[in-house]
């Protein structure tokens, strides 16, 4: 009891309140600043880096916003929306194709083109069957795909990107949105029942159009 008596009699040291106390700096060339800013731009060139895009290469066809590679006789890519659209209108493809280009031309369907016809079922019958009637008229109009899958806009997309000898026909608007960011890549559609041209001026070259 003593000692607990004479802990309670001891008096509270009271400590000395500090003013204008300064809190210590970091200074401007400080190692910890200089490894974290280090890393911050490490972090930016490695998101760069990543945002990067390759553009493709030009086509040695191209001359300036002119491509040298067309030329009647012309190779028109069918799109599958197009067979539907000309039983429609009553248009007839080869001879439309013809009236509009004023030239010989060829058109051309690809496997995944024939491939989505099949899947339409009964709908596209008749578009199926006019299409099989014109790969079997024209030789010229069979175009293979070593592709996996039967999206045919990628696979358009893809052709015509490796090579600008060809006009693509084709009523979806996302296709045509596509096309137009390609340089000298014509596109045709139908209107008013007959196919109109699109871009075909600045797609021409050496033909003085």
């Amino acid at each position: 009891w003593e000692f607990t008596s004479i802990l309670f009699a001891m008096p509270k040291v009271k400590k000395p309140r500090k003013f204008a106390v300064v809190k210590r700096m970091i200074t401007p060339n400080d190692e910890r600043l200089k490894l974290k800013a280090k890393a911050e731009e490490d972090k930016k060139k490695k998101t760069e880096d990543a945002l990067v895009h390759h553009a493709p290469a030009v086509s040695s066809a191209m001359f300036f916003s002119f491509n040298t590679a067309l030329g009647p006789p012309y190779y028109v890519i069918l799109d599958t929306n197009v067979f539907s659209i000309c039983i429609q209108n009553k248009l007839d493809i080869v001879e439309g194709l013809r009236d509009a280009l004023l030239a010989q031309c060829f058109p051309l369907i690809s496997d995944c083109v024939m491939a989505e016809l099949e899947k339409l079922g009964t709908k596209y019958r008749l578009a199926l069957r006019i299409a099989r009637q014109i790969r079997e008229k024209f030789e010229e109009s069979r175009l293979p795909c070593d592709h996996r899958g039967t999206y045919a806009d990628d696979c358009i997309v893809q052709r015509v990107t490796a090579h600008k000898c060809y006009i693509v026909a084709t009523q979806d608007r996302d296709l045509r949105r596509r096309l137009r960011k390609i340089p000298g890549v014509p596109i045709m559609y139908v209107s008013s029942h007959k196919f109109a041209v699109e871009r075909m001026p600045d797609a021409f070259g050496s033909f003085g159009f």
